[in-house]
């Protein structure tokens, strides 16, 4: 029986989800390793250098698959509730 409701697709939603659980994961592990994981992840957003981040769980292959544009757009515009 087909449906007759139509699905709607989102990359966008996927995508911020996806920066969501990767932003997540970093942050775990950057806490795991006695970081402080708001400054490291700044100092990462600054500077594009990967040596912000730590090794631990994979966090510094991660974190470079996040554009960092668009993870600075979405934090403002969260910032801003818009």
């Amino acid at each position: 029986m087909v449906s007759d409701k139509t699905i709607q697709f989102s990359i966008k939603e996927d995508s911020d989800a996806e920066m969501k659980r990767i932003l997540n994961e970093v942050y775990n592990a950057l806490q795991e390793k006695g970081y402080n994981p708001i400054s490291q992840i700044v100092g990462y957003l600054l500077t594009e250098d990967p040596t912000y981040i730590t090794t631990h769980n994979n966090a510094r292959n991660l974190i470079r698959r996040i554009d960092r544009d668009e993870l600075l757009q979405e934090i403002v515009r969260n910032f801003l509730d818009k």
